[in-house]
């Protein structure tokens, strides 16, 4: 027999969960609701599955594209010719600013073992294919969690496949053409000694590029991380506000660090979207919390108008 955790009001209008075989339906309720535990599997099975398909599909398409992949977009930042290069040689002659333009990347790329190759370009497909399949992974994560949420937690929660994958989709531009290219120019530049010559092998290269850019895409998702600390009440605006100093700090410091020079303007191109970002997430933690303390309110008043209900009986 199946049991099932189904939602009741005690005697004093609070709702608890009972075990029982009975399937009791709430008003926002669906049959995926009723499920039981290993029907719930079942169906996170399908999803995981529809996942691993999508993302098998856009690996595929991108082991396909290997001079796409490689030659344009991974050994782009490589190229003094890369597009990030080209606009700071451009801004350092508008504000005639030394320093800014990337001349040179001394480096060069090595394979060090027979299979190497085709591991990387394995590799390198599916991560790829993670990012292009990313927004669909998250609408399949989206729909197994969705039956599980009240009808105003549903509301809530609107947008959320569209705004995850935007940020997403705009951490990896901005760490493909910021953080790859400064990263890649600091380092590929910064010398101890004449005498040595940087060879760098070539996945240590690829490691690079991608941990990088899928790190940026990770950081963009700040916002969305903290509407869910701030809806089980870890995180509030105040808290955010408090540490707003250690958070810019620490923004500056990784903007230091990644930047090809000691000038300021490079290090404020990197570390402004970062504070923004910051910025973002305290209004969406104020939003929140607003939103908490609204349905605090109706449910304390609804559960006066009961109680006084209950004493006019």
């Amino acid at each position: 027999m199946a049991y099932y955790w189904s939602p009741i009001s005690d005697k004093n209008g609070r709702v608890i969960f009972k075990k029982t075989d009975k399937k009791i339906r709430r008003k926002d309720q669906t049959l995926e609701d009723e499920m039981s535990f290993f029907d719930h599997l079942e169906v996170l099975r399908w999803h995981f599955i529809r996942s691993l398909a999508v993302l098998f599909a856009f690996t595929i398409v991108a082991f396909l594209n290997r001079e796409i992949v490689f030659d344009k977009i991974l050994f782009g930042p490589k190229s003094v010719d890369f597009w990030t290069y080209r606009q700071m040689c451009k801004l350092g002659d508008m504000l005639n600013i030394g320093g800014i333009c990337i001349e040179e990347i001394p480096f060069t790329l090595m394979n060090t073992q027979m299979v190497g190759q085709f591991t990387l370009h394995i590799t390198s497909s599916l991560v790829v294919g993670f990012i292009l399949a990313f927004p669909y992974i998250l609408w399949e994560i989206w729909r197994f969690i969705r039956p599980a949420l009240y009808s105003n937690e549903k509301k809530y929660s609107t947008g959320f496949v569209f705004f995850s994958s935007m940020l997403f989709g705009m951490g990896v531009l901005f760490g493909y053409f910021i953080f790859v290219p400064l990263s890649i120019s600091f380092l590929s530049n910064y010398i101890v000694s004449d005498i040595v010559t940087n060879q760098y092998t070539l996945s240590n290269y690829i490691s690079t590029v991608a941990t990088l850019t899928l790190a940026a895409g990770l950081i963009f998702e700040l916002p969305i991380v903290i509407y869910f600390l701030s809806k089980v009440g870890i995180i509030t605006p105040s808290i955010m506000k408090r540490n707003r100093r250690y958070a810019i700090v620490i923004i500056l410091i990784v903007s230091a660090v990644i930047t090809p020079s000691a000038d300021v303007l490079t290090q404020v191109v990197v570390a402004t979207p970062l504070l923004i970002l910051y910025e973002i997430s305290i209004f969406v933690s104020g939003y929140v919390v607003r939103k908490n303390k609204e349905k605090e309110e109706e449910e304390l008043a609804e559960d006066s108008r009961g109680n006084y209900r209950e004493l006019e009986d």
